[in-house]
């Protein structure tokens, strides 16, 4: 028996829906006839996952390539490397910094199609010179409901998402994830830096810098889903409704350090996290 065999029979025996188990055999299907396969890989869930299951019917011909940038939240490279140990595939990095591009630090509404066409010439240009077939991209199927100028550039990239053409839906990624024992089927989501930042503010280091730093604290005093949304010299904190008495036992050594790093003001969302709310209010 065959890894992809075995999964599917792994996924029956935990019960898994036969609608769902349809989803993983196309999957696996659409990724076994690619002759060979760049996976652009963040660390993430979506991408984990894609690189998982391309390692299982592609073996040693994808590899699992991240871009390294100061966009990237704390401890993300270090997951991605962790996760392509563990599971036994290939994972290179490759250095790219996103400020060189005025376009970028402009930080309009379509400041991730600048990034994503980037990043996505970035990895053909190596799947290219190291004589892979594809690239593939961790794009999935609620990503295709959402404002998501990044899409543009996969597209015209020429760049496969697999994951949304065949419906995988972000929920049963966990699920499957969650079935094959991967350590990342509950890991929260994890955007890249510039998402805190309010569309019409130019990106800078600094401002960088200073959220790395603001969710890097609150991380290390055990908040695990949150985001500091950068409003210059505000700090606008989100965190989950039921961690917000957590969070103000901490108030005064939060307010110092957030101080100490650039901030002049600090301020709970009373909306708690959620995804996208930079979003919020966009005539979209």
């Amino acid at each position: 028996m065959n890894l992809d065999e075995h999964s599917i029979m792994v996924l029956e025996n935990a019960g898994v829906s036969a609608s769902l188990i349809l989803k993983w055999k196309s999957l696996l299907g659409e990724l076994a006839v690619l002759p060979s396969a760049v996976i652009a890989y963040s660390g993430g869930v979506d991408s984990s996952f894609l690189a998982y299951a391309a390692s299982l019917v592609l073996g040693e011909r994808m590899v699992a390539v991240t871009i390294v940038s100061r966009l990237d939240p704390p401890n993300m490279l270090k997951a991605a490397a962790d996760f392509a140990e563990e599971h036994e595939f290939k994972h290179e990095t490759i250095s790219n910094d996103p400020l060189q591009d005025p376009d970028f630090r402009a930080n309009l509404i379509d400041r991730c199609y600048y990034c994503k066409t980037d990043i996505l010439h970035g990895l053909w240009n190596y799947a290219r010179e190291q004589h892979y077939g594809v690239v593939l991209e961790g794009q999935n199927a609620d990503d295709q409901t959402d404002y998501r100028p990044g899409r543009k550039a996969v597209e015209e990239t020429g760049t496969l998402s697999p994951l949304a053409k065949n419906g995988l839906i972000k929920a049963e990624i966990r699920l499957l994830a969650k079935v094959f024992g991967l350590s990342i089927w509950d890991q929260p989501s994890s955007p890249c830096l510039a998402t805190r930042i309010p569309y019409g503010t130019v990106i800078t280091a600094e401002a960088l810098d200073q959220i790395a730093r603001a969710e890097n604290y609150l991380h290390e005093k055990g908040f695990e889903i949150l985001r500091v949304r950068y409003l210059q010299e505000l700090a606008r904190i989100e965190v989950e409704p039921d961690q917000f008495e957590k969070l103000l036992d901490i108030r005064e050594d939060l307010v110092n350090y957030f101080k100490q790093i650039g901030f002049l003001y600090v301020a709970l969302d009373l909306q708690g996290y959620r995804l996208g709310s930079m979003n919020e209010g966009l005539p979209l």
